[in-house]
C-alpha cells in the first residue's frame, strides 16, 4: 500500500510515522511506499528508510498538488495546515494551503480518476473550529457548523466538498474533527489553543508559561496518543457504516483550565503551578470564546473511536511519551 501523509514534519504527522514503523500493519496494510510531505524536511525512522520518500514543498502553490497525485497514494493522510492564530492574521496564507490547495488536491485526485479507476482513502484533518456561538452547552453531532475565524472557516468549507467528493466516488474520505491536542510536545506554535498546552509542558520541566485567559475557560481535550488513535481507526473503517455525513467530531474531555491545574499540581506539584505567569491576551481570549466547549459524540464513539476521560490519564500520557516516563 502506498501512503501519503501531508503535513508529515508536524507533531501528528511525526507520530502517525513513528506508529507505523513500530506497527507496519498499523493503517490495515503493510506500507510498501511511503510519502512524507511538508513545507519542512519530515524525519524517517530506520526501519521504514528504504520504503519512504520526503518531498519539502507548499501545498498552497500551484502545480503542487496535481505532482503528488500523479503517484496515486492508495491512502492520503492530510493533516498540512496553516494553524489557528496564523491563519487569523494571515488571511491570505491561510486560505491558500488550507482552503485552495485542499481543493487543488481534491480535484487533482477527481482528474486522475478520469484517466483510470482511482478511488483513494483520504483522511483530512478537520477541527472543532468548524463551530461557533451561540452553540448549546453541549454540542451535538447534529449541530450546524457556524464557524467565527478563517481557521474554522475554512476548515468547514473543506468539510463540505470532502462529503461531496466522497458522495460522487471521486474518494473514500473521512473528516477528523480533532479536539484541541494537549499535551503537545516541542516548542510552542501559532496555534490560538497552544497555551492549553504549555501551562502543563514548560512547568513540568522547571520552565515558566503563560497563561492568557482566566481559569474558568473550558475546553475540548484529548492527547497525541489518541490523535494518531484517530487517524489509525480511520485508515480501516468501513465507511460504509458512516453513511454519507463524513465529518466526525471525535471524543475527548472537557475540563476547565483550573482542572488542567489542578491536574498539574497532583503530578508535579505546587512548584511546577507556581511557573504559570497569568498575562491576559485580550486577542486570544476573544478567540477562544468563540470556541465550543463540550460534545456529545455518539457517532464516532459509536464507531470505535476512544480519547482520554480525565485530565490526568492526558498528563500520563505526556510523561510517558515525552519524557521518558519521569518528571524532572
Amino acid at each position: 500500500m502506498h501512503v501519503m501523509i501531508l503535513g508529515a514534519a508536524g507533531m501528528i504527522g511525526r507520530k502517525l510515522v513513528e506508529k507505523i514503523a513500530r506497527e507496519p500493519q498499523a493503517l490495515g496494510s503493510a506500507v510498501s511506499r511511503l510519502t512524507l510531505v511538508d513545507a519542512f524536511q519530515p524525519s524517517i525512522p530506520e526501519a521504514l528508510r528504504s520504503v519512504t520518500t520526503t518531498l519539502t514543498t507548499d501545498l498552497g502553490r500551484t502545480g503542487v498538488a496535481e505532482k503528488l497525485i500523479e503517484t496515486r497514494p492508495d491512502m492520503i493522510l492530510h493533516l498540512a495546515a496553516i494553524v489557528s492564530g496564523e491563519a487569523e492574521t494571515d488571511f491570505d496564507k491561510g486560505y491558500a494551503v488550507n482552503l485552495d490547495g485542499t481543493r487543488a488536491l481534491f480535484d487533482a485526485i477527481r482528474q486522475q480518476g478520469l484517466k483510470s479507476p482511482y478511488v483513494p482513502r483520504v483522511i483530512f484533518a478537520s477541527s472543532i473550529a468548524v463551530f461557533g456561538t451561540p452553540f448549546p452547552s453541549v454540542i451535538p453531532d447534529e449541530f450546524f457548523t457556524t464557524p467565527l475565524t478563517s481557521y474554522g472557516t475554512q476548515k468547514a468549507i473543506t468539510e463540505l466538498l470532502l462529503a461531496d467528493y466522497s458522495r460522487r466516488g471521486i474518494f473514500d474520505g473521512i473528516g477528523i474533527r480533532l479536539p484541541t491536542i494537549c499535551v503537545r510536545p516541542g516548542a510552542p506554535n501559532k496555534a490560538a489553543s497552544g497555551f492549553f498546552s504549555n501551562i502543563l509542558r514548560e512547568p513540568l520541566v522547571g520552565r515558566q508559561a503563560v497563561l492568557p485567559v482566566n481559569d474558568n475557560v473550558r475546553h475540548w481535550f484529548a492527547s497525541p496518543r489518541s490523535a494518531v488513535g484517530f487517524f489509525v481507526h480511520a485508515a480501516t473503517l468501513d465507511t460504509s457504516k458512516v453513511g454519507p455525513r463524513r465529518n466526525l467530531t471525535m471524543p475527548g474531555l472537557s475540563a476547565l483550565v483550573s482542572e488542567e491545574i489542578e491536574a498539574l499540581r497532583r503530578v508535579a506539584g505546587d512548584k511546577a503551578v507556581a511557573l504559570i505567569k497569568r498575562e491576559p491576551d485580550p486577542v486570544i481570549e476573544r478567540i477562544v470564546a468563540g470556541w465550543p466547549t463540550q460534545f456529545d459524540a455518539s457517532r464516532a464513539s459509536a464507531l470505535g473511536f476512544r480519547a482520554e476521560t480525565d485530565f490526568d490519564q492526558i498528563l500520563q500520557v505526556h510523561v510517558e511519551d515525552e519524557l521518558g516516563g519521569r518528571i524532572a
